[in-house]
């Protein structure tokens, strides 16, 4: 079994639970608008971010005209115009405070913190992770937390990955696994990089893409048995 050295996690729906922190994050907005948070509202939302998200993972949109436009798109589609900039604003506030952990993920860090270098690789708004990360007691069990935003590129570009590479100490590629929930940022980052890689996919998702993990995970304890 190959023995890995340094171990890159991604945040959101890895560590973090994303959903429930942006569902909280949404309910809150709409009922600081005092509009109504309906269903048909929230899967435009998640088509419209979901898209927005894809482009730039591609290269294709710049972070900050991804949320700055997500809720002025959003409202075009009912017809309502509103201050995209302010809503995000709001939106980010909300968000920040969203830390619930994945089932079993602070136990897991805490236990590779004695036997592997661990480091957070996320893509995302800087000020947000960090609080996050910090509120659930998270970022000191890190060496180091890279963010999208600071390194100027995203996960999968190659130039991400070499930012990461180049600011960790002797780093190995052939000893590093990298564990995340998403194919074309997380998985694909790391294949394209030649790195192992580690699928965390709780809800048994279908994968219809050319891209295949080294490893796939249900349960992030799973983990254990890939690493010994």
């Amino acid at each position: 079994m190959k023995t890995y050295q340094t171990l890159l996690f991604d945040v959101d729906d890895t560590l973090l639970d994303f959903g429930a922190a942006e569902n909280q994050a949404l309910a809150l907005l709409f009922k600081e608008q005092g509009i109504p948070f309906t269903k048909e509202i929230e899967e435009t939302y998640q088509t419209i971010n979901k898209g927005l998200w894809e482009d730039f993972e591609q290269g294709k949109l710049e972070r900050d005209e991804l949320v700055n436009t997500r809720f002025y798109l959003l409202f075009k589609e009912f017809d309502r115009e509103v201050d995209g900039v302010k809503m995000e604003q709001s939106y980010r506030r909300f968000l920040e405070e969203g830390h619930e952990l994945v089932d079993g993920a602070f136990d897991l860090i805490l236990n590779l913190k004695e036997n592997y270098e661990l480091y957070i690789v996320t893509n995302g708004v800087s000020k947000t992770q960090d609080k996050r990360l910090r509120d659930s007691g998270l970022h000191p069990l890190f060496k180091d937390i890279f963010v999208s935003e600071d390194t100027g590129y995203q996960k999968p570009m190659r130039e991400y990955f070499d930012y990461v590479f180049e600011r960790i100490p002797n780093f190995n590629l052939e000893k590093t696994l990298i564990i995340g929930d998403t194919l074309g940022s997380d998985i694909l980052g790391g294949a394209n990089v030649g790195m192992d890689t580690c699928w965390f996919n709780p809800s048994l998702k279908e994968n219809t893409t050319d891209i295949t993990p080294t490893y796939e995970l249900k349960t992030l304890d799973g983990l254990y048995g890939i690493l010994d």
